[in-house]
């Protein structure tokens, strides 16, 4: 049985046992929720995870891996800076990256450029960067803040990657070198990538979608009240809710902005955490990537984020609350 058939067949269950849903959310709120929060995350990431994996199959199709080793500059470090320059022009969410940057590894850039788009294309792309201006009209320098740490984390973290990252972390699938297509294998060759992909990162999506939906239930909302006199506290609290609550990146200012009695520091790390790392991320990455190398990226990612969110608080914002 393909995850095609499960798919339908829960659809299925669903559609029949619609009535007995429909009471036990009458009579359990939090249920009720949680299921809201859930659709809420799925629908969100969908269209830019379609669009991420379209991307994918057409550069498995249509980009030779010659164009690529052309483009991306010998030296490793210094593809990681063009990596991160390249995530402004792509506007798409964490979880569209992943199949992205799976496809350009096996197109044979770098890892650590790799990685480095994967964190920078949901972070610094014009999209969030509007949305963040509309969420925070009364602090322009907040988008500002939000860019230089974003993209700081993905280089950060890309060079990182390139003097302590090994490549056995990254399992071998993801790294396989693609040969180039056939002028007359290449249609099918897209349809068959971006399905694969999509099923994929779609059963992951999902799986971290739950995770997420039943944490931002568990999680009172009076919690945030309590962490207006407490920097560090809020912080931490803030990188953690980042994680757990898994908003897809164009939508995380508005519900940040939204918090009364919520430092600047504090909003500003959840913005830069959120898509970097997150429990849907986490989950797509050790899907794609693997395990070993999702519980080794995700620490060090978690990590040079609240300290680029932090220099750039310093730096831009003056250090003020």
């Amino acid at each position: 049985m393909t995850s095609t058939d499960v798919l339908c067949v829960v659809l299925l269950a669903a559609l029949l046992l619609s009535p007995t849903l429909s009471e036990w959310f009458k009579s359990a709120p939090q249920l009720r929720t949680g299921v809201t929060v859930f659709v809420a995350i799925c629908v969100q990431a969908l269209p830019f995870l379609v669009v991420g994996v379209l991307l994918s199959g057409a550069i498995a199709a249509f980009v030779p891996a010659r164009v690529l080793e052309r483009l991306m500059p010998r030296n490793r470090a210094a593809s990681v800076g063009v990596a991160g320059v390249a995530g402004v022009a792509l506007p798409t969410c964490e979880c569209a990256a992943v199949p992205v940057a799976r496809q350009l590894m096996s197109r044979g850039v770098a890892p650590a450029a790799a990685l480095t788009f994967l964190l920078a294309a949901p972070a610094v792309n014009p999209v969030v960067l509007a949305a963040t201006a509309v969420a925070f009209p009364g602090e322009p320098l907040m988008v500002l803040a939000r860019f230089v740490a974003s993209l700081g984390t993905a280089v950060v973290t890309g060079l990182l990657w390139v003097r302590f990252g090994k490549v056995e972390w990254i399992v071998e699938r993801a790294r396989r070198r693609a040969s180039d297509v056939a002028s007359g294998e290449r249609w099918r060759v897209f349809t068959e990538t971006a399905r694969a992909d999509l099923i994929e990162a779609g059963g992951f999506l999902v799986l971290g979608a739950a995770v997420a939906a039943t944490m931002n239930v568990l999680i009172p909302p009076q919690w945030f009240s309590s962490l207006g006199d407490e920097l560090v506290v809020g912080v931490v609290v803030m990188a953690v809710l980042a994680v757990v609550l898994a908003l897809c990146s164009e939508a995380d200012a508005f519900v940040v902005a939204s918090l009364p009695g919520l430092p600047l520091l504090p909003k500003l790390v959840f913005l830069v955490v959120g898509p970097a790392v997150d429990v849907k991320l986490l989950s797509l990455q050790a899907g794609t990537f693997g395990r070993p190398f999702a519980l080794r990226f995700a620490p060090l990612t978690f990590v040079v984020a609240i300290a680029c969110a932090v220099a750039a608080w310093a730096v831009f914002l003056g250090g003020g609350r």
